[in-house]
């Protein structure tokens, strides 16, 4: 199952007809918003250019997709309660750093 969000090529513009491109590191940054395909049109365009010629980011982006789809899949009382008061804990210290 494919979570919600924009293809994985782009229009096949490369990198070499345009200047405009984004590093590894925005792709990490960008990734949630382009798996939500919450990105304006043209960053999503950069983001699937940067996809069509790194295959490290690609991996990552569809591992994530794998991920979103599968704790989607997940319901609430099928986590037992003390592993999701350790989760509830850990999301709560780590948005205080």
């Amino acid at each position: 199952m494919r979570a919600r969000g924009y293809g994985r090529r782009s229009n096949g513009i490369s990198m070499a007809d345009n200047t405009e491109h984004i590093t590894c590191q925005e792709v990490v940054d960008l990734v949630s918003d382009y798996i939500e395909a919450a990105l304006p049109s043209e960053q999503a365009a950069l983001f699937e250019q940067h996809l069509n010629f790194c295959g490290g980011c690609m991996n990552y982006v569809e591992q994530l997709r794998t991920t979103v789809a599968s704790v989607g899949a997940l319901r609430e009382e099928a986590v037992p309660a003390d592993v999701k008061a350790e989760l509830l804990a850990a999301f709560r210290d780590w948005r205080r750093t």
